[in-house]
């Protein structure tokens, strides 16, 4: 059977004994160590090879490509920007100040900062008002 598979006897029983490698074995265990699930399927390869690399594995970049290709992992690719309601047009409120901040009493002038802040879940509206 060997001659006719052109397979070494010795490469055989080995495999016959042995049927999973050390380096698919290997594979498996950073497979398990990665931070893809961690990272909410946002990292690709460079990042996962950095955090394996920062816990103090020893692998390579193109390790790392190629165990997350054969295991179909992908990264969730760039953020969608925010869009305009189409067909709506903008408000702009009137500049009463006209950048004169400073006044003679309090409570007076009353002026607002709003911000947007992207996190995870998608954009957040910061108001603040000084």
């Amino acid at each position: 059977m060997c001659r006719v598979l052109r397979v070494a006897p010795a490469g055989f029983y080995a495999w016959l004994h042995e049927p999973v490698s050390d380096h698919a074995r290997e594979d498996a265990r950073l497979l398990d160590l990665n931070s893809y699930s961690a990272s909410h399927a946002v990292y690709g390869a460079r990042r996962i090879f950095g955090d394996l690399r920062e816990v103090g594995e020893v692998c390579g970049l193109h390790r790392v490509e190629r165990i997350m290709a054969e295991n179909g992992i992908k990264p969730v690719r760039g953020y969608k920007k925010p869009q305009g309601i189409a067909g709506r047009p903008s408000i702009i409120a009137p500049n009463h100040l006209q950048r004169v901040f400073t006044v003679d009493a309090p409570n007076k002038v009353w002026v607002t900062d709003i911000t947007y802040v992207r996190t995870w879940q998608g954009w957040l509206l910061s108001i603040g008002a000084g």
